[in-house]
């Protein structure tokens, strides 16, 4: 698999002014890392996109900072984005060491076609979307598959203890939690919903031409006509 660099350079600027860097195409960036001291760093925001479209939060970066010779090992630890603008805002990496294990979050990948749902009335709940795992830098997987394929029945289910990865890599997660699981689509309830609108529909409609009724006026009886004008 390729290398992924990425430039970046010192940055004087710091709290609030940062937004002046933005303005210009440029997002500010920390690293940090166990032993290491905290560096404020910046980098072009377009090549800072394309690196983490690539990387994700899983993938090692090389960042190449100007004056030293050594790249340093990073991976997207976190990250801020202006949603409204779709900007990015902030960018933390964590610096690694090859021989020191580390805490990643790993996406989990579902393959397969589960039995079950070839029921129309059963769906599929992927219910854990990464596994937290520990391991060396360099033996962190890009995502985690699991095969749905064994999910045969109604409320079957793959839990994180049913999931085998190479003994060099630990999951730390409870290993009771459901990963994916067969569940009954929930057509009943949105039937029953459905009825209860028209009902309440109907009784507010008959209502309000009862109060309509109530409240025009009344014809005299012929009775009351003819003593009227006597």
């Amino acid at each position: 698999m390729d290398k992924i660099e990425l430039k970046v350079a010192n940055r004087k600027i710091l709290g609030k002014k940062v937004k002046h860097l933005r303005r210009q195409g440029i997002t500010p960036v920390h690293v940090f890392g166990h032993g290491i001291e905290s560096l404020a760093l910046q980098c072009d925001a377009r090549e800072l996109e394309r690196v983490l479209s690539q990387a994700g939060q899983t993938r090692l970066i090389n960042l190449k900072l100007a004056k030293e010779k050594k790249p340093r090992t990073v991976v997207v630890r976190e990250f801020d984005r202006d949603w409204r603008k779709g900007e990015l805002v902030h960018v933390d990496f964590y610096q690694v060491k090859m021989e020191e294990k580390i805490r990643v979050e790993v996406p989990v990948v579902l393959l397969g076609e589960a039995p079950a749902l070839k029921s129309k009335t059963n769906m599929l709940d992927h219910e854990l979307g990464t596994f937290t795992v520990e391991c060396l830098p360099a033996r962190i997987p890009s995502s985690i598959e699991v095969d749905i394929s064994s999910l045969a029945e109604l409320d079957q289910a793959i839990r994180v203890k049913d999931i085998t990865l190479d003994k060099d890599i630990t999951v730390i997660n409870n290993p009771d939690l459901v990963v994916a699981k067969i569940s009954l689509r929930p057509v009943e309830k949105v039937e029953e919903k459905v009825v209860e609108e028209v009902v309440a529909a109907e009784a507010e409609a008959e209502a309000e031409v009862a109060e309509a009724e109530a409240e025009a006026p009344k014809e005299a009886a012929p009775d009351q006509k003819k003593s009227k004008e006597t």
